[in-house]
């Protein structure tokens, strides 16, 4: 999809550049500096674009630089250009994504920050230590720098969605699309599998879930005693990354935003000076304190504490899919009957086990080996058609530690595609090229519309879009 490189870099820089856009006068003194022209040496840092009411810092551009060089990234022409302009369509998307009011909540922020840090565990053989000593940062510090730039390409990611929903593609379509493409530029299509998986939770034992309480009822005392402040306490404690560096506090949200639990405890609050009953989520327990209500939304603050899932759980788990495993190779019992009966993972059991791998293009079975999570990938790359994994451990799209085992249940080796047997990967390649043809048509109309300024050093640039001169 178009817009692929501003989902993938330099977000996280923008926080630094929020208070400009809040206060008009800054503004108008940011906009003036950009036009006056300084000696490189001299300057710490400037504005160098203006893009609606968000400015573009020189820190910015360097920041994106030096992830992209990190992580590979090549940009089309000259970067000194390419990346002002990279950061310019994020803020067009997130401008867009404010005024219709497109939101995501803290739990889906967190989850794809866990996501991330579990991706760099695995990278570093799980270590903890290793990967805070490879970052020079410890696990809290990485998620706090992580939270605003995983919410925003959240956010460009949700209004780009919206932007192309209304697209799709017929058959029809893709056969003329198949018969027009020259042959050597027809699509290689990547080895793809289908995995069925059956999964065990490790039971969390009940005095941790005690401890975990107490820990929560000792904080709610100290509040009530005046020793301290609930947000104090959310900024030591709090295991949820994204709020506790903002004291517990949680933007004004709708039910449909929050756990369905959460949502019940905290819209019946009414007392900000009171604090809520300890309640459970899928996420861990919490104790909330109500900010204020705005309609059909709240605001509060909130901590969470996770219980901690013994070794001693995770081994029994694993034990007992080993020999689920075993009673499976021995014939007792087919692999679709455990992951119907005895599997844990709800969104798998009424399909047999079978994962499910959601795209553009729409919902199907098949997953190339990159679109699995990586613990199942480096499983299933070892296994052969029919053939039952080994337990081991894994972090599910909830962000919880499960055990799992998997089988193959069919692999097609990487090929030329073919309008038979390839027509679904074929159909997600003529709905892509749709939908990035529709987002450049929409990012052109935009700029006729939206405030731009830029800094004279870069008038002479050859961008992508003509419209951020004017």
């Amino acid at each position: 999809m178009a817009g692929a490189l501003v989902l993938a870099l330099g977000l996280n820089a923008r926080s630094g550049v929020q208070h400009l856009a809040q206060d008009s006068s800054q503004d108008k003194d940011s906009v003036a500096k950009a036009d006056q022209p300084l000696h490189e040496a001299s300057v710490v840092d400037e504005v160098i674009w203006v893009v609606g009411d968000e400015a573009i810092l020189k820190s910015d551009v360097e920041v994106m630089r030096l992830q992209a060089e990190a992580e590979g990234v090549r940009f089309p022409g000259d970067p000194d250009c390419a990346i002002p302009e990279q950061i310019a369509l994020q803020k067009l998307y997130l401008h867009q994504a404010a005024i219709d009011s497109i939101e995501v909540t803290e739990s889906e922020v967190n989850q794809s920050v866990d996501q991330q840090i579990n991706y760099w565990l695995q990278m570093v053989g799980g270590s903890k230590e290793k990967l805070e000593e490879y970052r020079k940062q410890s696990i809290t510090q990485m998620r706090a720098s992580m939270h605003d730039d995983f919410r925003d390409r959240q956010l460009i990611q949700k209004m780009q969605e919206k932007l192309v929903e209304g697209i799709k593609v017929s058959p029809a379509d893709v056969r003329t699309f198949f018969m027009n493409v020259p042959e050597d530029s027809i699509p290689f299509v990547p080895t793809v599998v289908e995995v069925q998986i059956v999964t065990q939770t490790p039971r969390v034992e009940q005095e941790e879930i005690n401890r975990v309480k107490d820990v929560l009822r000792e904080y709610t005392d100290r509040v009530n005693r005046g020793e301290t402040t609930f947000a104090t306490l959310a900024r030591l404690y709090s295991e949820d990354p994204g709020s506790a560096r903002q004291g517990g506090e949680l933007d004004y949200s709708g039910r449909g935003m929050l756990d369905p639990a959460f949502a019940n405890v905290a819209f019946n609050l009414t007392d900000p000076k009171k604090i809520s009953k300890i309640v459970e989520t899928e996420f861990g327990f919490h104790i909330i304190q109500l900010i204020d209500k705005r309609g059909d939304k709240i605001k509060c603050r909130h901590i969470l504490l996770k219980p901690k899932v013994s070794s001693e759980a995770i081994t029994k788990a694993q034990l007992r899919l080993d020999s689920i495993g075993n009673d499976i190779r021995a014939g007792k019992f087919s692999f679709d009957e455990a992951a119907t009966f005895i599997s844990d993972d709800k969104d798998t059991r009424s399909s047999k086990g079978l994962m499910a791998n959601t795209s553009e293009a729409g919902r199907t079975s098949k997953f190339r080996m990159q679109d699995l999570p990586t613990e199942i990938a480096r499983v299933v790359d070892t296994l052969k058609v029919g053939q039952v994994s080994e337990a081991f451990q894994m972090t599910n799209s909830r962000g919880k530690t499960v055990c799992a085992i998997v089988m193959l249940k069919s692999r097609v080796e990487g090929h030329r595609a073919t309008i038979t047997e390839d027509f679904q990967a074929m159909k997600e390649v003529v709905l892509r090229n749709r939908r990035e043809a529709y987002l450049k048509d929409w990012v052109k109309e935009k700029l006729k519309t939206i405030y731009v300024r830029v800094n004279d050093r870069y008038k002479d640039c050859t961008f992508e879009y003509e419209g951020w001169i004017k």
